[in-house]
């Protein structure tokens, strides 16, 4: 059997990060909600560079249609627990890390999760655990770190004093408990991210927008493909890495948009540009939202 160290593990890291820092990842501890495909590579990014505590929380089980994109899904694992999975191979690259596993339960502890945690990834896809994750962190203190519904890579960084995606996009949910939300409710938040989406960044140009406004409406399944997935987890997790060291953050509470296309990053656009460009993506919208 491999004699296990973690220095040795972890020797290669050294000149990214300085001894102390790698201690500092040793004794974090990061809270994943959600282990599927952007959460799974923030995990993989964690657990390699040598972060020693993880909280993982999924409802499901991987599936076949999961191979495509989700790191820690393999034919092993399908019909396994998410969670559990992940969590097992995570100690198979790290066997002395700290994970702590929870299921659908996991919305009963959240204020205890977020409390323990240095810092929240966010890899739902459900609005109302996205929105109990950051009315929770607001109130602990915590930054979450969070991508788009995008074609494009994408990552943000929300801190405790910064609008959370529902104030700032114009859910229509802030008065409303997280678990009480209405079919109106979802379908009004997704468009609204997708108007941001498609306003900031060239991802129309990316993507059949034909099958698109399926997704928006509501009657097909989101569309993600391993590039995009991949490298938005991966920048979910070196945001993490951030945080947990004090350093600066690449990105912020509005984030921004890596097109691997054309090698470029995509800001949010200046105000009046936004302002030109809305009608013309809603008129689009429309058009693409099935009759």
């Amino acid at each position: 059997m491999t004699n296990f160290t973690y220095q040795e593990f972890t020797t290669r890291n050294l000149g990214f990060v300085s001894e102390d820092e790698q201690a500092r990842l040793r004794n974090a501890c990061v809270f994943v909600c959600g282990t599927g495909g952007m959460g799974g590579s923030a995990i993989m990014t964690l657990i390699r560079a040598g972060v020693g505590r993880l909280i993982l929380a999924d409802l499901d089980a991987f599936e076949v249609s999961n191979l495509n994109r989700q790191l820690f899904a393999t034919l092993k694992t399908v019909e396994q627990d998410k969670a559990q999975a992940t969590r097992d191979q995570c100690l198979q690259i790290n066997p002395e890390a700290e994970i702590e596993v929870l299921g659908a339960d996991w919305s009963n502890h959240v204020e205890c999760l977020v409390q323990s945690a240095d810092v929240v990834i966010n890899g739902t896809d459900d609005l109302g655990a996205s929105l109990l994750l950051y009315r929770t962190a607001r109130a602990k203190g915590r930054v979450v770190i969070d991508a788009y519904a995008s074609p494009l890579p994408s990552v943000y960084v929300t801190g405790p004093g910064d609008p959370m995606p529902e104030e700032r996009l114009g859910y229509t949910t802030i008065e409303t408990d997280w678990n009480e939300l209405t079919p109106e409710m979802r379908n009004a938040a997704a468009m609204a991210e997708a108007e941001y989406v498609l306003t900031h960044s060239s991802s129309r140009h990316h993507v059949d927008l034909a099958l698109a406004g399926e997704v928006i409406a509501g009657i097909r399944s989101r569309m993600s493909f391993a590039p995009m997935v991949i490298m938005a987890g991966t920048l979910m997790g070196g945001e993490a890495i951030q945080a947990v060291l004090g350093r600066p953050h690449g990105a912020d509470y509005r984030g921004w948009f890596l097109n691997p296309h054309t090698g470029k990053v995509e800001r949010r656009l200046p105000d009046f540009l936004a302002a030109l460009m809305r009608p013309l993506v809603r008129r689009q919208m429309t058009k693409l939202l099935p009759s």
